[in-house]
């Protein structure tokens, strides 16, 4: 009885409630992901332990700390964790189906070597796959489903695993901001007040500076000074594409469509240059799509047919969330919510409102998984997939991802309970507090709620209104850096322990999430540091021009 009276009295957050001090108490909470990032990058544990001894860590800071009732801080993991499930896990689960569907069929083959017949230098394969369709796939679905998929392509076009995942998880940050057809940006403006038309502005005019160098990073990653030396121009070339094509359409044209159009125009900049470059190394290709027979056959052609249905999934994947988009039709699917009070959670702000982690929200037909289990069963009877082997490749999916899952879930529960519990209010009310220093670390509060998290929409609805509320007390422009947040965030997310999960099931290498760790945190604090000063300029006169 006294644990159920207990947590169903109301808590009011404090974020100053360790020693009375807000210091003290932003330093006690970056224990939990000081815990999951030891484990991770020094002691190389398994990222589902790491991420259930930082939940464990949470729950005692939370409870020791800041005073939460245990049985409400239960609660709080036990939301997160479904939220973990629903709506992430369900979009990476049904992503993966669709392309384990491909695998099974032979038709990844097929499409492997379509890409490969484009070009057959990993340098430029790198860029195609990981940065032009992997920001293809984080436009239409997100959530760790452009990781997995492309580092599983990058290695059936010959890359190591680790390569592939490092690869792949260094592709996936200029995209993300604008990614899910632009939830996380939609969500920023939610939280802010602000107009999404200016918020998806100022971010537009920030995160395209990321894709000049990113396709450069990948060059790097693959072949080292050579691969820039030789393949310098790829890269630059596809960078600007990207960053062009982000800027005018999230500024001009539509938020949801932005990396859509940014990622096809990278991807045709770059075929077209190769058409005029035909003596260039990176330009080379393959004479023709061959399809690989067994050993002493001779190697047949693909058919025109097979390509396209190689290709299919894809175009499905497009049309399904594009129409779903259209104003006569979103509209009437966004009123199916699944939408209730969580039982037992009652917590209120400092303020004395209740708190977002009280209340469970899901748009069920509209949710990116949902939508790509639409876009399976269409692909499923295009690729001629049978119901029963269907249903059966979704279960080996979600057998594959169970340690993922597993992960997934510790990982957003120890989200909510900072959340719930004032941990994370505490570290951003003391980041906040930095005066003069604000614009520059405003993206650095961004990138850390994304390693939190993993979601560039779960950090802006975290920090968002914070960034603003700061923004106006230190008298900065409130719509800067409400989109530092989002934009810093985007570099978070190749650290964040969710995404290393993925990664490295995609590649079969589980129980490696540290090696990936330290070889892409460093491209994370670099490029960080790049954006941070952007932003900072952005606020003074210098770069105070670029803002609408």
């Amino acid at each position: 009885m006294w644990g159920t009276t207990q947590y169903l009295a109301a808590y009011q957050q404090n974020p100053n409630a360790v020693g009375g001090s807000l210091g003290l108490s932003a330093l006690v909470s970056l224990l939990p992901l000081a815990v999951v990032l030891v484990l991770l990058g020094v002691l190389r544990v398994r990222a589902h332990w790491a991420a259930l001894a930082g939940l464990l860590t949470a729950l005692l800071v939370a409870v020791l700390g800041f005073g939460m009732p245990v049985g409400m801080s239960l609660l709080a993991a036990a939301h997160g964790a479904l939220y973990g499930l629903f709506p992430i896990l369900w979009i990476v689960v049904n992503a993966l189906w669709v392309f384990n569907m491909t695998v099974a069929t032979g038709h990844f083959e097929v499409l492997q070597r379509s890409f490969g017949a484009l070009s057959s230098d990993v340098r430029t394969q790198a860029i195609l796959v990981a940065f032009c369709f992997g920001g293809l796939l984080e436009a239409l679905a997100g959530f760790g489903a452009p990781v997995a998929i492309t580092a599983v392509m990058l290695i059936a076009l010959g890359f190591r695993p680790i390569k592939a995942a490092v690869v792949a998880l260094v592709a996936n940050t200029a995209p993300v901001a604008f990614g899910a057809m632009g939830v996380p940006v939609i969500t920023l403006a939610s939280v802010t007040g602000l107009p999404l038309e200016q918020v998806a502005s100022v971010v537009g005019r920030q995160t395209p500076f990321l894709a000049l160098f990113v396709p450069l990073v990948l060059v790097f990653i693959v072949d080292g000074t050579r691969g820039i030396r030789e393949a310098w121009l790829p890269a630059l070339t596809c960078g600007i594409a990207f960053a062009i094509g982000q800027f005018v359409t999230s500024n001009y044209i539509s938020v949801p469509l932005t990396d859509i159009v940014a990622s096809l125009l990278g991807a045709i900049a770059v075929l077209v240059l190769a058409r005029f470059s035909r003596g260039a190394p990176w330009a080379a290709r393959k004479p023709a799509i061959a399809a690989t027979g067994g050993p002493g056959t001779a190697s047949a052609p693909d058919t025109p047919a097979e390509v396209r249905r190689a290709y299919a999934p894809y175009v499905i994947i497009v049309v399904v969330f594009a129409l779903v988009q259209l104003p006569f039709i979103k509209p009437a699917l966004d009123a199916v919510k699944i939408a209730f009070p969580f039982p037992g959670i009652d917590v209120l702000t400092p303020q004395g409102k209740p708190h977002s982690t009280t209340a469970y929200s899901l748009t069920a037909l509209t949710t990116a998984g949902t939508l790509m289990l639409v876009a399976g069963v269409i692909v499923a009877f295009v690729l001629r997939v049978g119901a029963g082997r269907a249903v059966a490749i979704w279960g080996r999916t979600v057998n594959e991802l169970k340690w993922a899952i597993l992960a997934v879930a510790a990982v957003l529960a120890l989200a909510y309970v900072m959340n719930a519990s004032a941990q994370t209010t505490a570290i951003g009310l003391f980041v906040a507090g930095a005066g003069g220093a604000l614009a520059f670390l405003a993206p650095v509060l961004g990138w850390f709620g994304v390693a939190v998290t993993g979601s560039d929409t779960s950090a802006n609805a975290l920090f968002g209104a914070l960034q603003v509320t700061a923004a106006r007390g230190a008298g900065l422009p409130a719509d800067l850096l409400a989109a530092a947040n989002s934009s810093g965030g985007v570099l978070g997310k190749m650290l964040s322990p969710q995404n290393l999960a993925i990664a490295a099931v995609a590649v079969k290498i589980e129980g490696q999430e540290s090696v990936l760790l330290r070889k892409v945190i460093g491209w994370s604090l670099g490029m960080l540091v790049v954006l941070a000063t952007l932003i900072a300029l952005q606020a003074t006169p210098v770069l105070g021009w670029m803002l609408p």
